[in-house]
């Protein structure tokens, strides 16, 4: 049995827990090729206009995967740290069995569907159920997945943290989902372009989760979206430490265009950009509009 995981929106929140998990369970898995335009036009091809490039870059995914592997892994998340999930995470095996019917895909998931901290694991075990898998083994694959994702999330937040307190460059908070900044069609290139302005990219998915939506709260007890907040908490825990916010979405994502409208307002006293990409420009262009973001920088800290 061989299955096919897309590169593509959860995998970049999950991914040392899943491989990990697929592998402790002895199962062989194939991930399709990182985002490149092939699979953004097969996905734009797939999908209605009016969904976000993430979801067409998934479409493209599996549309690579889909002859390749015996089941494509679309789990669907619909909450995660207690907060309710954006609308694509709760419909996309769906989405993906209704746009690629006519192939017949088999879909292998698990399914979050309550705010229970045992939800996520009564669904691998169910899981491990469909795929025939003893039951101790995939409590043992489960445990070992989560540990190794736990210990990957920690030193990547440590090691972020130190970089904020010892770092003398200009320090820009790239704010953006996982699928965004660690995608290399639409995030690599603005971490690569910071870099290159000889500033320092701090990255606010890399902070601490529960830390930073418990800090969230303090700009809104209200906020939906469980991810959402954990980009909010990065900049309330980190605002004094950065120079710069870069909010870096992809068109044309609901969410983001609602809470990017609050960052900027809540954080007047902090240079921030917003940068969009889509499936047509990507990240071209994109280049002056960071070098003129840097010199505000420089100018408010009277360095130009």
């Amino acid at each position: 049995m061989k299955v096919g995981i897309p590169r593509a929106l959860l995998y970049f929140k999950n991914e040392k827990f899943w491989t990990t998990l697929f592998k402790e369970m002895g199962i062989e898995y194939i991930l399709s090729p990182e985002t490149n335009k092939e699979i953004i036009n097969d996905g734009a091809n797939l999908a209605i206009d009016e969904t976000c490039l993430p979801t067409k870059i998934l479409l493209g995914s599996i549309n690579w995967l889909i002859d390749k592997c015996d089941y494509i892994f679309i789990p669907r998340i619909a909450y995660a740290h207690g907060q309710q999930m954006c609308t694509k995470f709760l419909a996309q095996t769906d989405l993906v069995y209704n746009t690629f019917r006519d192939r017949n895909p088999k879909l292998l998931f698990y399914d979050i569907d309550n705010k229970k901290v045992t939800a996520e694991r009564k669904a691998i075990l169910k899981m491990g159920k469909f795929l025939h898998i003893p039951k101790n083994h995939v409590k043992l694959a489960y445990i070992l997945a989560k540990q190794t994702q736990l210990y990957y999330e920690m030193f990547r937040c440590e090691s972020q943290e130190n970089v904020v307190k010892n770092s003398n460059k200009n320090k820009i908070l790239i704010v953006a989902h996982a699928y965004n900044i660690k995608d290399k069609y639409v995030g690599e290139p603005i971490i690569e372009a910071v870099k290159n302005l000889n500033c320092e990219p701090i990255i606010a998915e890399y902070f601490n989760a529960e830390q930073c939506i418990q800090a969230s709260r303090n700009v809104s007890k209200t906020l939906p979206w469980g991810y959402n907040r954990h980009l909010v908490g990065a900049i309330e825990m980190y605002k004094d430490n950065i120079d710069g916010i870069i909010l870096l979405t992809t068109f044309p994502c609901g969410p983001d265009s609602m809470v990017n409208d609050m960052i900027i307002r809540k954080y007047k006293n902090i240079p921030i950009i917003t940068l969009t990409v889509d499936t047509q420009d990507g990240t071209a262009g994109m280049q002056t509009r960071l070098e003129s973001f840097v010199d505000i920088i420089n100018f408010k800290k009277g360095n130009l």
